[in-house]
């Protein structure tokens, strides 16, 4: 009797483990045709469901889902900057062409005998401004393409922003005369930072050229010192500006006002923003009531 009831429970286990495993191959077809579905039609949201109560096939499956939602994050980033890349050619191409089709205007009239020799002259530097002005594009092309170059190395070192500005600004000299801007440069002496030359006259230079670009009538630089910071800010009035549309205001193809650019990139504050990162520094944009408010701060040298 205790025999027939031994082979009983075996003949039992033994139904009870096929039965199992049946279901067991049964979950793994299952779950390879979802798979399929989802390579099938990539685009989708699914992801791969279990019946089991295995606890190695659900952590298995958990990878799997982790792994695809790993790789749609990085189809979707591909294909947004795709789309980036698409559109800074476009701009880029624009930029270009608006230059070079007013220079080809412009030398094409330099042929014309009727011409008077004060109108000859006026025509060569309107063409010398224009080419000045695609050396400028060349050259942020060039700058912005070395920014994450593992050989460009900064060169950390002491530097004196209050110069940096003051000779930035007697740059820009003759621009602020013509543009008939108001210009106020704080003369406060704050302590020297802990910065990379090129990189700072770059920042600085880049925030002026902005605020050429975009103001109405006023322009004020002003230093603030902290306790481990310089903070250079820089404050203009502007035209009126889409507040929603401030985060992307240091993105490489933003442009503020796509009428006032004369030809130029939207590159300059992107630069700023990437190369004061780069000196573990930081920079920040605001706007109130139509006045822009850009803060670049640099770490304190000692």
């Amino acid at each position: 009797m205790n025999g027939w009831l031994i082979i009983l429970i075996l003949i039992f286990l033994l139904m009870v483990s096929i039965g199992m495993l049946l279901l067991f191959h049964w979950d793994i077809r299952r779950m390879t045709n979802q798979l399929e579905e989802i390579i099938e039609n990539f685009g989708t949201n699914e992801l791969v469901r279990t019946n089991t109560h295995s606890k190695s096939l659900i952590r298995f499956v958990t990878k799997i889902n982790q792994l695809i939602h790993l790789f749609k994050q990085d189809q979707q980033h591909t294909q947004k900057r795709e789309e980036e890349i698409k559109q800074e050619i476009t701009n880029i191409s624009h930029d270009l062409r608006t230059p070079l089709t007013s220079m080809k205007g412009f030398s094409e009239l330099l042929h014309d005998p009727s011409l008077s020799e004060t109108e000859r002259i006026e025509f060569l530097t309107i063409i010398q401004r224009k080419i000045d002005n695609l050396s400028m594009m060349v050259d942020l092309f060039y700058e912005f393409s070395q920014i994450d170059s593992s050989d460009k190395q900064l060169v950390m070192e002491q530097q004196f922003l209050n110069q940096i500005i003051v000779d930035a600004m007697l740059m820009f000299y003759n621009d602020f005369e013509k543009s008939q801007l108001k210009i106020h440069v704080d003369k406060t002496v704050v302590a020297p930072i802990f910065a990379d030359k090129k990189a700072t006259n770059r920042i600085v230079t880049n925030i002026i050229q902005n605020a050429l670009r975009y103001a109405k009538s006023y322009v004020t630089i002003n230093l603030i010192e902290e306790k481990e910071y310089v903070r250079l800010r820089a404050v203009n009035d502007v035209n009126e500006f889409d507040r929603t549309e401030l985060h992307r205001i240091f993105d490489r193809t933003f442009k503020m006002d796509t009428s006032r650019t004369n030809g130029r990139l939207g590159l300059g504050l992107h630069i700023v923003r990437q190369l004061i990162n780069k000196q573990e520094g930081g920079a920040t944009a605001d706007i109130h009531e139509n006045e822009f408010k850009i803060d670049v701060t640099f770490k304190k040298w000692g």
